[in-house]
């Protein structure tokens, strides 16, 4: 299994925004040109930006003179805000199919792992809360 770099592009493309945007009269950019930045292609860029845009992070504007802009300062975002806003699946997950359920091991270990688990998360949810893009910008 391969890590997901779902946080690592989301936080690329809002700190680019960030350098960018206030340069521009509009503060608008497109996803071929946050793409440009992290060297993939645009159609991952859109979808991160869906999500972003779900989070309330970034705002869409259609028409002429379409793209994408930050929705809150870069000093208001949080690393917690992307991954939430990204990683919509558990940091480590349990089981694909439920264990035997006569085995004490296959019966136990779920619960303790989920408690363990859970407090991992936290953690590093609180991290994360610690950092802004403003603080990655710098």
């Amino acid at each position: 299994m391969s890590a997901s770099s779902r946080m690592t592009v989301a936080t690329h493309a809002l700190t680019w925004m960030a350098l960018v945007c206030p340069q521009r009269a509009d503060g608008i950019v497109t996803p071929d040109q946050i793409a440009d930045s992290v060297n993939t292609n645009p159609v991952v860029i859109r979808r991160i930006l869906g999500s972003l845009r779900d989070a309330g992070l970034v705002v869409s504007q259609r028409g002429q003179g379409a793209g994408w802009r930050l929705a809150r300062t870069p000093e208001s975002t949080t690393l917690r805000d992307v991954y939430l806003a990204v990683e919509p699946d558990p940091l480590i997950a349990l089981h694909a199919a439920t264990p035997n359920q006569k085995c004490p091991v296959g019966r136990g270990l779920p619960p303790a792992l989920r408690k363990a688990y859970s407090r991992a998360e936290e953690s590093m949810k609180a991290e994360l809360a610690a950092v802004t893009v403003a603080d990655v910008l710098t």
